[in-house]
C-alpha cells in the first residue's frame, strides 16, 4: 500500500544526501521559544532556532551512494501550520559535506539521536550515532556526529565527530547515548560509552566548543554484574532542577533490573537505587507535582524471550523527592477502563514511550506505541494510544487510538506496517498542544511517518499528513524510515512469535 502523497512533490531532496542543503521556503520566525523541558534553559527540537520543534527522524537503513544501510536521517521543520515535509526538509547523511567520516555499508547512521543546545547559542544540535565499520577489530564500533543548529536549518557546515582514536582497540563511541543537564548548570550534556571500559559511561558536560570538545568529562561504572544497558532515559525526577538518569539492564535472555542516578550539582551520584526492569521508558510529569515521572514498558516475567508474545503492560513510578517511587504507582493495560482495545498476544502495548502534552492543559500525556496491534484480520498493522495525564497522574479516562484505518488518516491498516514502530509528542505548530508523531518502519518495505495535531481533546487525525522516502525523493527500500525520533528513546523492536 502507498500512503496518500503530499500534494507538493518535494524537489532535490535526493541531491540533499550528498549536499545536505535544505528546500528553500523558510518558517515564519516565532517571538517566543516557549518553556524548555527538564532542566537546561533552550528549547528542544528546534534546531534553526525560529521558536517552533522540528521532527528529526532516522532511515537507519537507507542506502547511499550505493551504500545499503549506510543510514541518513532527515529534519522535517515546524511553522505556523505545523510540518510541511514537501517544501521543508533536510537529508543529511555522512557522504553531506562537512559531515566527518564517509558513508558505508552497515554504518546505520541515525541508529540513535539526541537533541540538545550542546553549545549554549540558544538553539538545538543534533547528536547522530551510528556504526563504524572500519574499526581495527569487531569490537571498535561507533560513531558520533554533532551538526549545529543555524538559523535557516541544519547542514553539515562545521559538523562535529566523536571516533575512537587511530588505531585504538575494544573502543566503542556513542553505545547508550542519551542527552541532559545532569548538573544543573542549564548547558546541555551527553551521556554515552566513549572508551575502552565496557563498563564504564561518561558524562560529558556542556557547553561543548565547535570540535565537540566538552567542558568536562565524568566516568561512571554503571554496572554490578556482567550485562548490558539495555534502554535509558534522563529528565529531572526530584523536581530539583537537575536532571537525573534512569538505566536498564539485560544480560541474555534475563532483564536484570535498572538504577536510578541522582542528578547534583557536580554531575550524576557515583551510587545508584534500584529500579524495576523495563524494556522501553518515558519520563514526563502526568500529575504536574513538578517532578518527572517515569513510565516504564515493564518485562513479563522478567524474561526478555517473552516479550514477543506479551501483550504488553505500562506502569509509571511517580517522581518524589528521591527520584521514581515504588508506593505511588499506576499499572495500564488494553483491558483498564477506558483504554481502547483489549489485551492480546503479542500486541506489545508499550513498545515505545514518548512524554508531551498533546491538549495543553500543563499535565503530561504519554504516547504508547502499539507496533504488533492487529487491526482486523491484519497482523501487526500497529497503532498508537494517547494515554491523558491530570491530577491523578495518567489514566485511561479519555484515552485515544489511532491507525491507519482511523477516519482521517492517510493509508490503509496492512499486515507488518508497525504503525508505532516510533512515537514522539512534540509542538510544531507552536499552539501550546503537542503533535504526535508516529513511525510505521516496515510500512511498503521502505517506512513512513504520520503527524497528527494536538487540540484542547487531545490528538485529531484530521488535518494530519503522513509522507515517506518515496514522498521526499530518497532512498526508499528497506530505509526502516520512521524506525526512530530525535528524543525518544528508542530500543529494539521484538518480533512477534509465529
Amino acid at each position: 500500500m502507498r500512503i496518500r502523497p503530499l500534494h507538493t512533490a518535494a524537489v532535490g531532496l535526493a541531491a540533499a544526501l550528498v549536499s545536505g542543503a535544505a528546500s528553500t521556503a523558510a518558517a515564519s520566525p516565532g517571538a517566543a521559544p516557549g518553556s524548555a523541558q527538564g532542566a537546561a534553559a533552550s528549547v528542544h527540537d528546534d534546531v534553526d532556532g525560529d521558536g517552533y520543534q522540528d521532527l528529526v527522524t532516522a532511515a537507519p537503513g537507507g542506502t547511499v551512494d550505493g551504500q545499503t544501510r549506510a543510514g541518513y536521517v532527515v529534519i522535517t521543520y515546524g511553522s505556523v501550520s505545523g510540518l510541511a515535509p514537501a517544501s521543508r526538509t533536510t537529508v543529511i547523511s555522512q557522504n553531506t559535506p562537512g559531515v566527518p567520516g564517509t558513508a558505508e555499508e552497515d554504518d546505520r547512521f541515525g541508529d540513535k539521536l539526541a537533541a540538545r543546545d550542546l553549545d549554549g547559542d540558544g538553539i538545538t544540535d543534533l547528536v547522530v550515532s551510528g556504526l563504524d565499520q572500519s574499526g581495527p577489530d569487531t569490537y571498535q564500533h561507533g560513531t558520533v556526529t554533532v551538526l549545529w543548529g543555524r538559523p535557516g536549518g541544519l547542514t553539515g557546515e562545521g559538523a562535529a565527530g566523536f571516533r575512537s582514536p587511530e588505531g585504538s582497540v575494544g573502543w566503542t563511541v556513542g553505545r547508550d547515548l542519551t542527552a541532559g543537564d545532569f548538573n544543573g548548570d542549564g548547558h546541555a550534556d551527553l551521556v554515552m560509552q566513549y572508551g575502552d571500559d565496557w563498563e564504564t559511561r561518561s558524562v560529558l558536560f556542556g557547553p561543548f566548543n565547535r570540535s565537540g570538545t566538552p567542558a568536562s568529562e565524568q566516568r561512571i561504572d554503571m554496572f554490578s554484574t556482567d550485562n548490558d544497558i539495555w534502554t535509558l532515559a534522563a529528565g529531572d525526577m526530584t523536581g530539583d532542577g537537575i536532571d537525573d538518569l534512569a538505566t536498564f539492564y539485560a544480560y541474555e535472555n534475563h532483564a536484570e533490573g535498572g538504577k536510578f542516578w541522582r542528578g547534583t550539582a557536580s554531575g550524576l551520584s557515583t551510587t545508584s537505587t534500584a529500579l524495576p526492569s523495563a524494556a522501553a521508558t518515558a519520563i514526563g510529569d502526568f500529575d504536574r507535582d513538578g517532578r518527572g515521572d517515569l513510565a516504564i514498558r515493564t518485562v513479563p516475567n522478567g524474561i526478555v524471550e517473552d516479550l514477543p508474545g506479551d501483550h504488553g503492560t505500562v506502569k509509571v513510578l511517580y517522581g518524589t523527592a528521591d527520584g521514581p517511587g515504588s508506593t505511588r504507582t499506576t499499572t495500564i493495560t488494553q483491558n483498564t477502563s477506558g483504554v481502547p482495545g483489549a489485551n492480546e498476544r503479542g500486541d506489545q502495548f508499550g513498545a515505545r514511550l514518548d512524554a508531551g502534552d498533546a491538549n495543553g492543559d500543563g499535565f503530561a500525556d504519554l504516547a504508547v506505541g502499539v507496533p504488533f496491534e492487529a487491526i482486523g484480520s491484519k497482523a501487526a498493522a500497529g497503532a498508537v494510544v494517547l494515554l491523558k495525564g491530570g491530577l491523578g497522574g495518567i489514566g485511561g479516562t479519555g484515552a485515544q487510538a489511532f491507525h491507519q484505518d482511523t477516519a482521517g488518516v492517510a493509508g490503509v491498516a496492512e499486515a507488518g506496517d508497525r504503525f508505532g514502530g516510533a512515537v514522539r509528542l512534540l509542538d510544531t505548530d507552536r499552539n501550546g498542544r503537542a503533535d504526535l508523531a508516529a513511525g510505521a518502519p516496515v510500512e511498503n518495505g521502505t517506512g513512513a511517518v504520520w503527524s497528527l495535531p494536538g487540540t484542547s481533546s487531545g490528538a485529531t487525525a484530521t488535518g494530519s499528513i503522513a509522507f515517506n522516502p518515496v514522498d521526499l525523493g530518497t532512498p526508499a527500500q528497506g530505509a526502516r524510515f520512521g524506525a526512530n525520533f530525535a528524543g525518544e528513546n528508542s530500543v529494539f523492536l521484538y518480533e512477534p512469535w509465529s
